[in-house]
């Protein structure tokens, strides 16, 4: 369990480490052409350095064992926040598409309950 909770970690962090550095970086409205609704700027890029930060504490917490409870919830952070992503994903018309930012939600869910409860990573 531990090594899948690892494994799922590391990819959800370059996910959202990727996630969020575009939204950061990416013009507005470059992000507001792509996306299914059109949303203010501040919170793209609020949204973009939560996915920065939640990506960073979903790894380096419990892999150097320095407050390794910041793991889970950063994954539940992400997890809310991809729940935003999904809503907005379908109520824009693409409910297709809004599969991916679910499954990412469900993956989420279960780093932040698999690290609390079941396979939690102890402090040095």
């Amino acid at each position: 369990m531990n090594i899948l909770l690892w494994i799922i970690q590391v990819l959800l962090a370059l996910l959202f480490l990727f996630s969020g550095t575009m939204k950061f970086l990416m013009p507005v409205e470059e992000m507001n052409r792509q996306a299914p609704v059109v949303l203010p700027g501040l919170f793209l890029h609020f949204i973009g350095v939560c996915e920065i930060l939640g990506g960073v504490g979903m790894i380096l917490p419990s892999l150097l064992r320095i407050k390794p409870g910041l793991t889970p919830l950063a994954a539940a952070g992400l997890a809310i926040i991809t729940i935003g992503a999904t809503v907005i994903t379908a109520a824009g018309g693409m409910v297709v598409l809004a599969i991916f930012p679910f499954i990412v939600c469900v993956l989420s869910v279960f780093v932040a309950y698999g690290r609390w409860r079941v396979a939690p990573v102890h402090p040095k």
